[in-house]
């Protein structure tokens, strides 16, 4: 064979090259970058190297109020969200939104006294900051805080709200500690330091009252001048006219781009949820008008873990009649599947899901369209009423609080619901998408206490949860819960439903592209404080009515499973609750199991509450058995409560008081001081909600 000459070699390397480009054109080079793209390729938060300081950020984008967050559940962030578009629309300023852990606090001292800081934080479980808040809150409130260049926050005007819930001892603790951090380092406040109350149930009212001379005293302070208040829009909706929903690089539903592309890998978190299969399902009820769910969620092929305790997030998908009603109602049911790009229209917002995407997507995956109406945005859609009669009622709907209430409250309207009601069925086609956008929430995950040892099943999560489907007066069909029913979709697939509908509805329960084939439900573990003692041998008291005995069946497992292994495990009683025993008796079989691998060290005392002509509640048990707690008290035993906070957990903690006083013959007050004491060390701990 003759030798390649140097021409040779040369042209041959030229077409190899050519071969080469061409076959990776759009892979490796010549990659058209897509003009509205936004950050969730990244799926676990701030993008590398984002300056952290705030003023540069203020500077650059020109703004001259910012608007901190502190949010564990997506409320505090619609707070500061409308609390942004408010200060804009209203009083022209120049506003953004913050997430509170993108940012350093250091340079708070060099902050303008021509600008203003607002901060709306949430308080989380025991007086505890919200994850994203964390640092900061240990910044403001530490010992001997330091500033980049003064000693103090002298130039620092502020203003403050608080989300927190009543029930707990440690109501509204983040706003109020932070509030009085910010005053002894010289800061200034503007208005009241408002405080909203989801105990209560007057979170949203709260938060309408405190804005208003809030608003008044900024004005003032900074000489704002109102101005008839018109919407702008923050986002821009984009059509996408040459991407259909086939297109691989448009969102269905998929929660960042390593889901999308099919690479989907961990930490899996609050912003990258893992794609868990469930194991299993079955039902704990024997009563056909209420369902409860067991499930057991295998992360197995995950990074995830847990401890005993812990809480497991479930991402829900809304149900497809309550995303028909809406599309329908929005006048877009023929647009549902076209794809469309929504675009930030000012440098700080953050369109909060990715794009391209289409409009069923959205509704489907990404926005709160079954939560009940807020008032402020009820007068936001005012102006896009389709007649002169429904743009009426919803002004006045908007501005009068107690109108609102008794037209709404007792219906528990979600926004599709209400805009029919309004227009009696005439489609709403004047609303700007964006405003559906800014004015719902995004779709939160749920929280659910895991009922499962991690020392027993590792790599297995359980889960026990009523189904909610809850009858109004006055309202055509049942309040139905937006997880809960996803997950008894999912469960009565596994158990050989083809075409799962619970209650008429209908979930997309494959996911975006059929992903989640095989019952897959998207999950991330959240850590939780609510601990069994690190010491076997310490007695435990368990008070769980209903599915508050959850993290108690995980608590169990584990007991019994030290006491297998040859522990020395401590007194542990279990005060259950429910309606009766032969309806809702939760896991009545695995006590028995516990009760043969603990003796005599286990004890459950139930209380049933429709079985007889009196209704008996765990409280009432808990009295009954008050010298037993005492002595246990007395010898250092941890104190648990799960379940209804505004009513079980506020008269258990009464209870807890008078058994106190009375084993110890001291005042009820005294009995109050050591359960507060109680709490304050972690020997009485509380995994409630309302």
């Amino acid at each position: 064979m003759a030798e390649l000459d140097t021409l040779d070699v040369v042209v041959l390397g030229a077409i190899l090259l050519g071969t080469l480009a061409y076959f990776t054109k759009g892979t490796y080079w010549g990659v058209t970058k897509d003009p509205y793209a936004n950050a969730f390729a990244n799926a676990n938060g701030p993008k590398a190297g984002q300056s952290r300081n705030i003023l540069e950020k203020m500077d650059e984008s020109g703004k001259n109020c910012v608007i901190f967050y502190g949010s564990q559940t997506g409320t505090a962030e619609d707070y500061a969200s409308r609390l942004a578009k408010e200060g804009k629309s209203r009083f022209g300023l120049e506003t953004m939104v913050a997430d509170l852990e993108e940012y350093d606090f250091e340079n708070l001292d060099a902050f303008p006294r021509d600008k203003i800081a607002m901060f709306v934080l949430a308080t989380y479980g025991e007086g505890e900051p919200t994850d994203n808040a964390v640092e900061f809150y240990e910044f403001i409130t530490g010992e001997g805080v330091s500033f980049s260049e003064r000693e103090d926050l002298e130039n620092l005007n502020y203003v403050t709200f608080g989300l927190g819930n009543n029930t707990y001892e440690h109501y509204n603790s983040m706003v109020r500690n932070v509030d009085k951090a910010l005053t002894k380092l010289g800061a200034h406040r503007i208005g009241e330091a408002g405080e909203g109350d989801d105990g209560a149930g007057t979170m949203e009212e709260d938060f309408l009252a405190w804005k208003e001379p809030m608003w008044a005293a900024l004005a003032e302070k900074m000489g704002l001048e109102e101005r008839e208040a018109v919407y702008e829009p923050i986002f821009g909706i984009v059509p996408r006219e040459n991407l259909t929903p086939e297109s691989p690089e448009v969102y269905l539903g998929e929660p960042n781009k390593m889901h999308l592309e099919g690479t989907a890998k961990g930490p899996f978190n609050a912003h990258n949820p893992y794609i868990a299969p469930i194991a299993e399902s079955r039902e704990l009820f024997s009563v056909k008008d209420r369902n409860c769910l067991h499930m057991e969620v295998d992360i197995s092929g995950s990074n995830l873990s847990y401890q005993t305790g812990d809480h497991i997030a479930i991402w829900p998908t809304n149900a497809g009649q309550e995303v028909d009603r809406l599309l329908d109602i929005l006048g877009l049911l023929d647009k549902r599947h076209e794809v469309i790009s929504v675009k930030a229209l000012e440098p700080t917002a953050k369109v909060p899901f990715p794009t391209p995407t289409t409009y069923d997507a959205i509704v489907r995956y990404h926005i709160e369209i079954c939560a009940a109406v807020s008032r402020q945005f009820v007068s936001t859609l005012a102006p896009f009423a389709p007649n002169e009669a429904a743009k009426a009622e919803m002004t006045k709907l908007g501005g009068d609080k107690d109108y609102f209430h008794e037209k709404t409250g007792p219906l528990n309207y979600n926004i599709a619901q209400l805009l029919s009601t309004v227009s009696n069925g005439e489609k709403w086609t004047n609303i700007p998408f964006s405003a559906i956008i800014e004015g719902l929430n995004k779709l939160q995950p749920r929280y659910y206490s895991i009922s499962s040892s991690s020392l027993v099943q590792p790599k297995k999560v359980s889960i026990t949860a009523v189904v909610e489907n809850q009858a109004i007066p006055g309202r055509e069909e049942p309040f139905r819960g937006v997880a809960t029913n996803y997950l008894f979709a999912l469960k009565q697939k596994q158990n050989g439903d083809d075409n799962p509908e619970p209650f008429g509805k209908t979930y997309e329960i494959m996911g975006p592209r059929n992903k989640y084939d095989g019952i897959h439900v998207p999950v991330h573990i959240r850590h939780s404080n609510f601990k069994l003692p690190s010491d076997p041998s310490k007695p435990v008291i368990m008070v769980g009515p209903g599915t508050g005995v959850a993290p108690f069946r995980g608590f169990l497992q584990e007991r019994a499973k030290q006491a297998r292994d040859g522990a020395e495990v401590g007194r542990t009683l279990l005060f259950f609750g429910c309606r009766k025993p032969n309806e809702d008796y939760l896991y009545e079989k695995e006590w028995q199991e516990y009760k043969e691998a603990l003796g005599d060290k286990f004890e459950l005392i139930t209380a049933f509450s429709r079985q007889g002509s009196k209704k008996v509640y765990v409280q009432h048990r808990l009295k009954e058995h008050g010298k037993e707690v005492s002595e246990l008290l007395s010898q250092k035993a941890f104190f648990y409560v799960c379940g209804d906070a505004a009513n079980m957990a506020r008269e258990v903690n009464a209870v807890l008081a008078q058994i106190i006083a009375e084993g110890r013959g001291v005042s009820e007050a005294k009995g109050e001081e050591v359960v507060k004491s109680m709490r304050s060390s972690n020997q009485y701990q509380e995994d409630v909600w309302s």
